[in-house]
């Protein structure tokens, strides 16, 4: 028979959240902890909706701004903390396509409560979490070749390599993003076989 713990126990993960959020509160300077964690889903969330990095950049650095500025503001009632940052990116995606005045590619406002749409900014944030901790010449070939776009010969020229090298960086590197994302899949399943 399966025990289940009652729903109103928070997770781990949930009670850690809340306690960066309390410490943040009480001294501005822990809000670092809080940007470190979540960065990766905002810049996806916008970056998948404005299709511009240059922008998705900027609107990320808005969002944590407003968070920042609005922390004190910030009850914890349940909801994630990573929810409440949403929100403001959503906000934050929304003014943005008013103020250029084009139209925007979803319904007005976005909404981000789907489980399809956050299982990939979760994936993605994965994702980028193991290609920063690549070796620095593997990542930097990656984040060139398939963040930046660039061609191999582009990237051979600003790293003053040959393109076979180039290559065989890139090649490394995704073999080796792979492995890890196959051992944290393994490791996901055990955890969950032990539940």
């Amino acid at each position: 028979m399966v025990v289940r713990a009652p729903a109103s126990t928070r997770s781990p993960a949930q009670a850690d959240e809340r306690l960066l959020v309390e410490a943040a509160q009480k001294d501005p300077a822990r809000f670092a902890e809080l940007y470190e964690l979540h960065f990766d889903r905002v810049y996806l969330f916008i970056a998948r909706r404005v299709g511009d990095r240059d922008v998705a950049e900027d609107l990320t650095s808005d969002v944590f701004h407003k968070a920042l500025a609005n922390l004190n503001r910030f009850e914890w009632r349940g909801v994630p903390f990573g929810a409440w940052l949403l929100r403001i990116a959503a906000n934050a995606v929304t003014d943005r396509g008013k103020r250029s005045g084009r139209e925007l590619s979803f319904a007005d406002p976005p909404e981000i409560a789907t489980r399809e749409d956050m299982e990939q900014v979760e994936e993605g944030a994965r994702l980028f979490r193991l290609v920063n901790d690549l070796p620095e010449d593997q990542k930097q070939v990656v984040v060139m070749r398939f963040a930046e776009q660039k061609s191999i010969r582009e990237i051979a020229d600003q790293m003053r390599r040959t393109e076979g090298a180039v290559k065989q960086l890139q090649f490394r590197g995704v073999e080796n993003l792979r492995a890890r994302l196959r051992s944290k899949e393994r490791a996901q399943r055990e955890q969950r076989g032990t539940k």
